[in-house]
């Protein structure tokens, strides 16, 4: 990898819409018509409507049994950090390293769901989600990353996977969404080739495990951030800023990917699987030959790293070029890996949070207002097209998206209700989008919205909500927010 293209890994990072850690320090500098624009578009900051309107009916109506839901992550709601048998995760050590969290805020108790699942089961039957996406916590089944599973832990998650059945809930289980145990990366983490076979047995354990009762499968949960966050900025786990290292481990999180889709397929047991990646549009920031260039290769590395290996069994050969032929990555790559990674798989899910405008020399610019996360534009036209390009690029492969929200300054009002005038605002203008998408042909099958409850939002802790339930942290108080009871009515009639 030559020194400029270093540099550049390391610029883009720090101005992608997924280093959120760089981008908040440029709310600073927004301008009062930004904020007139915020509020205009229905931002977290617009004036809260009258609880009393009705809401219009828009006559937008989703297909019948569409998988209305929402979404949680392990390491952000359950808690119960050392408990059962539970290993340590990249995460705990991460987050109990001062400086790394805001407020020095861990996610050892988080929403403390692990002794609360029934009460968090009957809210989401109350709200009438249709699905429900959560993940396993790796280090809850192996403590150590390897080995016999942990009873106490795969029993954890047959009591989630009962009880959502229970109460006529679809479960969709994520393997991994970021908390690698400890001791795997101790040895190395995901640069480690052999990381990748040893979460291809975990998968493997799970899936003999749980069996039958989880209908979708979800491999890696946004591999792009593991090696943007983790590696380039550093501002989450495991907390690294080495460009060589960033694409040899994205290459063995695809890897891993591909390894589980074959676990799942040589088990035995049904069910659908796919992987989970946020994509973000990128879009020319202006009308130069630059700007456009510039715009394609950013994309190579957004999302046609991840796309292209999953559904064409090749790397992009703009981004392999750019690493260089010397790089860790592709000196990584061994004969057969591509065919492992673009294993046949039943879906994609989807995660949309923002839009990218980049420049000619490569950097990115905000279009659009932000939500009180710095780097996330609020622009549901992106939906569209990400949902749109998929399908035009890749065939018709069926659609899940399991994340889309943003995080509102939510706070009980004298009444104790909590007005996020804001989150529906946000949702109504994505779900209006949503369905324009399936009406010109895209295979949307289900949307879980982001996140089910407010809950440790990694390097930021505490301090966003993103959640349709407030939760009272000192008191695990759990509260439906206007937006849940907004939601409710949207399931409830299947659409606008």
């Amino acid at each position: 990898m030559s020194l400029l293209t270093r540099r550049r890994l390391l610029r883009r990072a720090a101005l992608s819409a997924s280093a959120a850690g760089a981008a908040r320090t440029g709310l600073a500098g927004a301008t009062a018509a930004g904020v007139a624009a915020t509020t205009a578009l229905g931002g977290c900051d617009s004036p809260p409507e009258r609880r009393t309107d009705p809401e219009p009916d828009r006559g937008l109506r989703f297909p019948p049994n569409f998988g209305w839901g929402a979404a949680t992550s392990a390491y952000q709601i359950e808690g119960a950090a050392k408990e059962d048998g539970r290993g340590e995760s990249v995460w705990d050590t991460f987050s109990r390293t001062p400086g790394r969290t805001r407020n020095g805020d861990t996610g050892d108790v988080a929403a403390d769901h692990y002794h609360r699942y029934a009460q968090d089961l009957d809210l989401m039957r109350d709200l009438g989600l249709r699905s429900y996406r959560f993940s396993i916590s790796w280090p809850r089944i192996q403590a150590d990353g390897s080995g016999r599973p942990n009873q106490r832990g795969l029993d954890f998650y047959r009591r989630i996977v009962d009880g959502l059945h229970e109460r006529g809930i679809a479960p969709m289980a994520t393997l991994f969404h970021w908390d690698l145990p400890q001791a795997l990366q101790d040895d190395g983490g995901w640069e480690n080739r052999d990381t990748a076979e040893r979460f291809a047995d975990y998968a493997d354990a799970v899936f003999r495990a749980l069996g039958e009762r989880v209908p979708v499968w979800l491999t890696i949960n946004e591999p792009k951030t593991v090696v943007q966050n983790g590696y380039l900025t550093g501002h989450h786990a495991p907390g690294h800023r080495d460009p060589a290292a960033a694409y040899l481990v994205a290459h063995h999180l695809q890897l891993a990917h591909g390894l589980a889709v074959q676990a799942l397929r040589a088990s035995g047991v049904p069910g659908r699987i796919g992987p989970a990646l946020n994509l973000h549009p990128c879009y020319p920031a202006d009308e130069t030959a630059e700007a456009a260039a510039a715009t394609r290769l950013h994309d190579g590395y957004e999302n046609r790293l991840y796309l292209d290996s999953v559904f064409k069994g090749e790397y992009p050969r703009d981004v392999l070029a750019d690493l260089g032929p010397d790089s860790r990555m592709v000196r990584g790559i061994r004969d057969g890996d591509l065919k492992i990674i673009s294993s046949p798989v039943d879906l994609l899910a989807v995660q949309y949070y923002t839009p990218l405008y980049v420049t000619g020399s490569g950097d990115t610019i905000q279009k659009w207002p932000t939500s009180e996360a710095g780097w996330q534009q609020i622009y549901p036209e992106g939906l569209y097209d990400t949902l749109t390009r998929v399908t035009r690029d890749y065939g018709r492969v069926p659609i899940t998206i399991t994340e889309n929200g943003l995080p509102c300054p939510d706070a009980p009002g004298p009444d104790g209700t909590i007005d996020d005038a804001g989150r529906v605002a946000f949702l109504r203008d994505h779900f209006a989008v949503a369905h324009r998408a399936i009406r010109d042909g895209v295979p949307l099958e289900s949307y879980h919205v982001w996140s089910l409850m407010d809950n440790f939002e990694w390097n930021e802790g505490y301090e966003e909500r993103w959640g349709l339930i407030y939760v009272d942290y000192p008191t695990q108080r759990r509260v439906f927010k206007r937006s849940a009871h907004w939601y409710r009515d949207v399931i409830r009639r299947n659409g606008l």
